[in-house]
């Protein structure tokens, strides 16, 4: 039984380490449904690298298009 206790030590540090970085991605891409999935689903890993390679958008324009932070803003916290 202890054999295993280093196994189950690296598989939750993956697991917390690379479900939060995934959940970070979603939420900041408002993503709600694969927020939904990633925080409900445990597979140790795999949907979070899966949601990771092919479903995170990377595209420079979805973050100015889906951002609330307009020049609009800057210019009247200046004022």
């Amino acid at each position: 039984m202890l054999a295993f206790l280093p196994f189950l030590i690296i598989a939750a540090l993956w697991t917390v380490a690379i479900k939060g970085y995934a959940l970070w991605h979603a939420a900041r891409n408002s993503q709600k449904w694969w927020f939904v999935a990633l925080l409900f689903i445990n597979t140790l890993g795999i949907l979070e690298v899966i949601y990771l390679i092919w479903f995170r958008p990377t595209s420079p324009h979805f973050h100015k298009t889906h951002s609330s932070h307009t020049p609009e803003h800057e210019s009247s916290a200046r004022a």
